[in-house]
């Protein structure tokens, strides 16, 4: 990544402990009147409208949203864009039905897995405890990388600097406060998010003005509109499968599901977390459409920086540095304290041990040492995609199954571990390499010639469709 320096390495690192050290403040105290097991893991189910809507928005952006949508939309055109989109809110939506359900039936609960447990067996459920912790550590180094990475492209400040203060400083008031601290600083972080977005939009209509619209990018790139253009229906599918599945398995937000007042403040909230998730990650993959209209040749993770910055004005990069942190920090307190709950509370039937365990102990001690691998990853600057991707396959491949067995009550163990390891081998057969050019089934297995075009250069679609929708047939046929 090329090094801009828009403003200088002292002034990035002290607004980066500036804006560290007030959350820490801000949750130790608040939370010093908030302790016990209930308010660490449900937030003693207590929270009104207002601090849950923020906290769910606050929850769902992370810096991934200044990378992803646009580099998405670079080569997926307006099709990612809507699927990112979508696949971001659509669990606020679903959480509607399905979170009113759980509440009901378990009431007393905290976790997804919990629930599962009474469901299934100790092997599935271990599975999907297993799939599920790895996917909130992958979603963790994405975004402490993310964070490091665009305070290196802004001032040159080394990846091992920011990701030691943003994991240490959440990790102090996160583990110390739990869910309570997570939701009160979501309602300020999501307050400054807010505002410094409308800045940048603001801006960037303003330096782009006869760029940014629909008729400039039909007129430059013309594909990334079209009709005939396949990525628009193909990269659109994918994200909005990946990205809906991924999310339903989030524990952070199953605890706010379990959080909420009432089954009235829990519907208002996830209503007003989809309308506001939708339009922001939109307009940041329209920038990645327009920013390559401008510029084929721009690094597409770049693209919304590539045209708010191009004044490198000062003042725009303060902006871009608070809003990454802000947005960093909230994803990272969620995921924290969502990763620790999940050992808490089935951690002794997972792990069997000595009945004088304190798990709320061995679950802090889990979270830094996950924080420790994180920080090392992120501090090389390795890509975390295509992790990510695999993330989301596993999701994908559990999905269906789990969700559809809250309905259906004759659903049996043997036939749901039987329908997730089969998607799972199928959508890993035509997963695609990293440079996603062959899948093991598809260039490794059998040559790639004997494949229809459509197949072969749609790998990471269609292996996610085939481990989300092959369980199905799995399940038809016992």
């Amino acid at each position: 990544m090329d090094k801009i320096n828009f403003i200088t390495q002292s002034t990035a690192l002290l607004l980066i402990i500036i804006v560290s050290m007030i959350f820490v403040v801000v949750g130790l105290v608040y939370s010093k009147k908030h302790q016990g097991i209930n308010n660490y893991l449900t937030a003693n189910r207590n929270i009104d409208f207002y601090s849950l809507s923020t906290s769910l928005v606050a929850s769902a952006l992370g810096a991934w949203i200044l990378f992803g949508p646009a580099s998405a939309a670079s080569w997926g055109g307006i099709g990612a864009v809507i699927g990112y989109a979508l696949g971001t809110a659509f669990p606020m939506i679903f959480l509607i039905f399905l979170g009113k359900k759980i509440r009901n039936e378990f009431p007393k609960g905290s976790t997804l897995i919990e629930f599962l447990r009474k469901k299934f067996g100790k092997s599935l459920f271990k599975l999907i405890l297993l799939m599920t912790v790895f996917y909130m550590f992958v979603f963790l180094c994405a975004e402490v990388t993310a964070v490091a990475m665009l305070m290196n492209y802004i001032s040159g400040t080394e990846l091992w600097i920011t990701a030691l203060i943003i994991l240490s400083t959440t990790l102090i008031y996160t583990l110390y406060g739990g869910l309570r601290a997570s939701i009160f600083t979501d309602n300020i972080q999501m307050i400054i998010i807010l505002i410094l977005f409308l800045i940048s939009i603001f801006y960037l209509i303003s330096f782009s003005e006869d760029q940014f619209s629909f008729s400039f990018i039909k007129e430059k790139r013309p594909h990334l509109l079209s009709f005939n253009y396949i990525p628009n229906y193909t990269a659109g599918l994918t994200f909005f499968i990946a990205v809906a599945a991924t999310n339903l398995f989030h524990q952070g937000n199953w605890q706010r599901v379990y959080a909420a007042k009432n089954n009235i403040v829990l519907k208002k909230s996830l209503v007003v977390a989809f309308i506001v998730i939708v339009p922001i990650v939109l307009f940041m993959g329209f920038s990645g459409l327009v920013a390559v209209s401008v510029n084929q040749n721009v690094i597409p993770d770049l693209g919304f920086f590539s045209l708010l910055l191009k004044e490198q004005t000062e003042f725009l990069s303060l902006v871009i540095v608070i809003l990454g942190l802000s947005l960093t920090i909230s994803t990272l307190d969620t995921l924290v304290n969502a990763i620790s709950s999940l050992i808490i509370v089935d951690g002794k039937a997972t792990f069997n041990l000595n009945k004088k365990i304190n798990y709320l102990k061995l679950s802090k001690y889990f979270m830094v040492g996950l924080s420790i691998v994180a920080f090392i990853i992120a501090s090389k600057g390795f890509s975390v995609l295509y992790l990510f991707l695999l993330a989301d396959l596993f999701c994908c491949a559990f999905v269906l199954t789990v969700f559809y067995s809250f309905y259906n009550k004759k659903f049996d163990e043997k036939t749901a571990y039987t329908s997730i390891i089969i998607g799972l081998v199928v959508g890993f057969l035509l997963f695609p390499t990293p440079d996603f050019s062959k899948s093991l089934l598809i260039g490794i297995m059998v040559p790639v010639e004997l494949f229809p075009t459509i197949i072969s250069q749609s790998l990471l679609f269609m292996s996610f469709l085939t481990a989300t929708f092959i369980p199905i047939l799995i399940w038809r046929l016992k």
